[in-house]
């Protein structure tokens, strides 16, 4: 009978780094299948259990878990030499062009293209964007981000994603909130229509024909969508709203409502009306955290598959054309399916937080009190 092979030892900050690798977009499949050995390998699994369960040979399981205990992690990404065509740059070259577009910026200007960078290294553009996608760079885009720095974030944070992942039993949870200022945008002319071979257009410049302000609630369990649109978007038209949700949902039920800290929200007459009205419970999502409001991702599909292409010449038009979005959406409703736990969105802000101190030391942001229990 063969001997067991006992676990490969592996520490947790080595554990993290493969978890990371194999979730990893740009991470090339040969390194994530000896990831994947290595992890197996660490929780006790037998050379056979793991060649079978990746449908790899056995060998390959016995070469790899001797290598990593040898080497470590640097050893996963070693490339074996082939027998095709040698690359024309070497690892070093390949990585001063890596470090140059991750640590430089060219003269007068926010990032590198690949002509620029190709000019720069003395190399050919394919070249460049050939290094750039085997390491997932993307000089190009950039993503918007803010650190909340509410002294009762993860209070809050946790409040409102137990809603979503635990909803409370006989309750509604809705999601509220306003999109205000909503331009009735009219294009000077007509649009070409969609064909074989060319998008549709529009024109580049438009005539502000007024605005609307839009008033919705998600129901987060089924996907429903309420909404309203006012003139302005005051504490009085909040109030309205209220009373709209109040009649749509008669009885006693609770309704716990989801809201930013928008002073309408927390005006002393709307307070005082949900004194009066016990059954509407008030969650509030920390400062500078909108994205923790599922009716922010509604808003979005509104935009995109209504407003942005739309041309109104008036705000009627534009009013009557949320109003036929909300009933098609109504008719099949698709709710917003909340994974997240607060332990994976308070690890992934701790990783910002400490990234952003090291570029800016001067920066300190507030640190995180515990929630009560």
């Amino acid at each position: 009978m063969p001997q067991p092979v006992p676990a490969l030892a592996l520490l947790e900050a080595d554990q993290q780094q493969l978890r990371q690798w194999l979730s990893a977009f740009g991470t090339p499949q040969q390194v994530a299948l000896r990831s994947r050995i290595v992890l197996a390998a660490a929780e006790g699994q037998s050379d056979n259990a793991i060649a079978q369960r990746l449908e790899v040979n056995r060998k390959t399981v016995t070469l790899w878990r001797a290598r990593f205990a040898q080497e470590g992690l640097d050893s996963l990404w070693e490339v074996a030499p082939g027998r095709g065509r040698k690359p024309t740059y070497g690892p070093e070259k390949i990585q001063s062009i890596v470090d140059a577009t991750l640590r430089s910026k060219p003269k007068g200007m926010t990032q590198w293209s690949c002509r620029l960078m190709a000019a720069r290294q003395g190399v050919s553009k394919s070249t460049i964007n050939n290094i750039w996608q085997s390491h997932n760079l993307k000089p190009h885009r950039v993503k918007t981000f803010k650190l909340s720095r509410d002294a009762k974030f993860l209070e809050k944070l946790t409040d409102v994603v137990g809603l979503y992942l635990n909803p409370p039993q006989q309750a509604m949870v809705l999601c509220v909130d306003e999109k205000s200022q909503i331009q009735a945008l009219d294009r000077t002319q007509p649009g070409l229509p969609l064909k074989k071979g060319r998008c549709g257009t529009m024109t580049h410049d438009y005539k502000r024909n007024g605005t609307t302000s839009l008033f919705a609630a998600l129901e987060i369990l089924q996907g429903h969508v309420l909404g309203q649109c006012y003139e302005r978007h005051r504490h009085q038209e909040f109030m309205k709203f209220l009373r709209h949700l109040d009649q749509e949902f008669p009885g006693e039920i609770p309704l716990h409502l989801v809201l930013d800290n928008y002073g309408t929200h927390k005006h002393p007459r709307v307070q005082a009306w949900l004194r009066r009205h016990p059954r509407f419970v008030s969650h509030f999502v920390p400062t500078s955290s909108s994205w923790l409001n599922l009716v922010e991702r509604w808003f979005s599909e509104l935009t995109s598959k209504r407003i942005r292409r739309g041309s109104f010449h008036s705000v009627e038009d534009l009013e009557k054309a949320i109003a036929e979005f909300l009933a098609a959406w109504n008719q099949n409703p698709k709710p917003f399916v909340w994974t997240a736990t607060v332990e994976s969105i308070v690890e992934k802000l701790s990783r910002c937080r400490q990234t952003l101190e090291k570029i800016q030391p001067g920066c300190t942001l507030p640190r995180r009190r515990k929630a009560k229990r």
